[in-house]
């Protein structure tokens, strides 16, 4: 699902406020830089409120954010909503006691860690990054996250590169995109 791409004037000020790199980290991708929407208070704010007007009210308990941008649009959710923020971080990034999943992503492969007792059992569960390409990594998230019992509610990314199909690799799992590109 999208957000009210028609209806809403927040998509458009979000959307062109992400800025395209082509050939970047390597030849043939076009990088989403959303280093230009955090740029934009307005649409970095409105960003930041889309979502929380979605999730506020749904006894989500758990913000899980995908190193590293899901870290910047995470945090002011889970606050927002009343939940706590859990970072899954690269491998060897968090002290003590770490469950971990490799992936594999459109331009290589990666592992994602999380700290052992920072999700209970039963908890529901809202994961955020800024882009879904072809899913791997959100499916890793999701993976850690139902390990330790959660229940994950939906995955939440700003943009979703459609024509990579990510969305099919998420097996059923909701996904809530603000903007969409091609």
């Amino acid at each position: 699902m999208s957000a009210h791409r028609d209806t809403d004037p927040r998509i458009h000020g979000i959307q062109s406020k992400i800025r395209v790199v082509p050939n970047f980290p390597k030849p043939g991708i076009m990088f989403q830089d959303i280093t230009t929407l955090l740029l934009d208070p307005k649409a970095f704010k409105d960003t930041v409120d889309l979502f929380v007007e979605r999730y506020k009210g749904k006894d989500i308990s758990v913000v899980a954010g995908i190193e590293a941008r899901g870290f910047i649009f995470g945090p002011p959710i889970a606050l927002e909503i009343g939940a706590k923020f859990v970072p899954l971080r690269k491998p060897k990034k968090l002290p003590g006691k770490v469950i971990s999943e490799e992936y594999v992503l459109e331009y290589g492969r990666d592992c994602l860690e999380m700290h052992v007792g920072a999700v209970e059992p039963g908890e529901r569960a809202l994961v955020v990054d800024d882009l879904i390409a072809t899913g791997g990594t959100l499916c890793a998230a999701m993976k850690l996250l139902e390990r330790v019992g959660a229940d994950v509610v939906e995955c939440a990314c700003v943009i979703e590169l459609p024509d990579l199909k990510g969305r099919e690799r998420l097996n059923g799992k909701p996904l809530y995109v603000l903007v969409e590109s091609h």
